[in-house]
């Protein structure tokens, strides 16, 4: 059997290695896109921060592929799958047959609807050629804008304010981490980020890059312009989708699966940003992770459902701890919220329930007990006689485990 794997990323190489511990015979070949192997989308933050040096990115020890019996491919780009053949047919012009193939094509960022993002000093933070180039500007230029404060955009530009520059995050929406923390999180959170030293602009909308021969500045709608010497533009990303659509496959927002992986056509699966299942899109490290091994289970004819991923998130900005599971905006009448603040030290608890059940939890300020959280959380543990109880500093959550 030969199993093909169009993606170099988290998805397709944790494919690949699970695919290699089923089965030692089986023939494996990844395609990548990028001419570099695979490394965690997290180093390229502390390499651009200056905290990782360079050949300490990637993830595997250099011949790792090809000690387990892997054909990595780099720098080929997958151009059409030709399902009745069952080959898939690379930009270079080979011709790469396959019994299973899945689809890891990972996700393209968003460009927002603002002039001039195609001018040179404008980036988007997606690969280590990406991060190479910003670091080579801010040599020389020491004024930053990031357009969006997502996760995404609140860690580039701590990298940034890392290496000494001056940093504004521009978020289109009134608070920070729209989809991760509440108001009151994002508040405690928008202080202690100022405090380090970048400036926030809230409910802004850009609307052009200013600059002849590079970037010299931003305008809003309002009229009022900010100077900068770089752009960096984290306003999300979207499943890569173009090489399913062209082949025929269902696509929705994603390219969509069942519960095995499996796309609508014979012996093609996906995994990872580009999958849509059960009409969700990830685009999670955990979810990648899951679905990547669920997919080399089922290719194999080894059958093992994919039941879905509790959303979660953890960063460090500016120093502060921030955790986000579940659902933390306690929408409709039938959630309740318990909450314990602190903002002059940057803790905030809150934990939201559903009939007695936790559904959801925001943990900022402290790493204790967060991953107990998610945990609980993800078993939708009924926690009701406890609810105030674990939000304090030395609730032990081996009482409710």
């Amino acid at each position: 059997m030969n199993a093909v794997i169009v993606g170099s990323g988290l998805a397709g190489t944790i494919a690949a290695k699970t695919l290699r511990e089923l089965e030692p015979r089986v023939g494996i070949e990844i395609l990548g896109e990028e001419r570099h192997p695979y490394y965690p989308r997290p180093n390229l933050i502390e390499y651009l921060a200056g905290r990782l040096p360079r050949e300490r990115i990637f993830a595997f020890p250099e011949g790792w592929a090809e000690k387990q019996g892997i054909a990595l491919r780099l720098g080929a780009t997958a151009a059409r799958i030709r399902g009745a053949e069952r080959t898939v047919e690379t930009a270079e012009g080979a011709s790469v047959p396959y019994d299973v193939l899945l689809l890891a094509t990972g996700a393209r960022p968003l460009r927002p609807p603002v002039i001039g993002t195609d001018k040179k000093g404008v980036f988007v933070m997606r690969t280590l050629d990406d991060a190479d180039v910003l670091i080579g500007l801010l040599r020389e230029n020491r004024r930053a804008v990031v357009l969006g404060g997502g996760l995404l955009g609140l860690e580039i530009a701590r990298a940034i304010r890392g290496r000494g520059a001056e940093v504004r995050v521009v978020e289109f929406f009134d608070r920070l981490l729209p989809r991760q923390l509440d108001a009151g999180a994002a508040a405690i959170l928008k202080g202690q980020i100022e405090r380090s030293g970048i400036v926030v602009q809230l409910g802004a909308v850009a609307r052009e890059i200013l600059g002849e021969e590079g970037v010299r500045g931003l305008r809003f709608e309002s009229g009022d312009e900010v100077e900068a010497d770089a752009v960096v533009i984290a306003a999300g990303i979207a499943p890569e989708i173009g090489l399913a659509l062209d082949a025929g496959l269902k696509v929705g927002r994603g390219i969509v699966v069942d519960d095995r992986m499996r796309t609508s056509a014979d012996g093609i699966f996906a995994a990872g940003d580009a999958a849509e299942h059960a009409g969700r899109i990830y685009g999670i490290i955990p979810a990648a992770f899951e679905q990547a091994r669920v997919a080399a289970h089922n290719m194999l004819g080894l059958d093992m459902p994919y039941a879905g991923t509790v959303p979660s998130n953890t960063l460090k900005v500016a120093g502060l701890y921030v955790t986000s599971v579940g659902n933390v905006l306690d929408e409709g009448p039938d959630f309740e919220s318990v909450v314990r603040s602190d903002p002059g030290t940057g803790l905030y608890k809150k934990i939201v329930l559903q009939e007695g059940r936790l559904v959801g939890a925001i943990w900022m300020g402290t790493k204790k007990g967060a991953s107990e959280i998610g945990r609980l959380v993800a078993l939708n543990k009924d926690v009701e006689r406890r609810k105030v109880d674990l939000l304090g500093e030395t609730f032990d959550f081996g009482e409710i485990s």
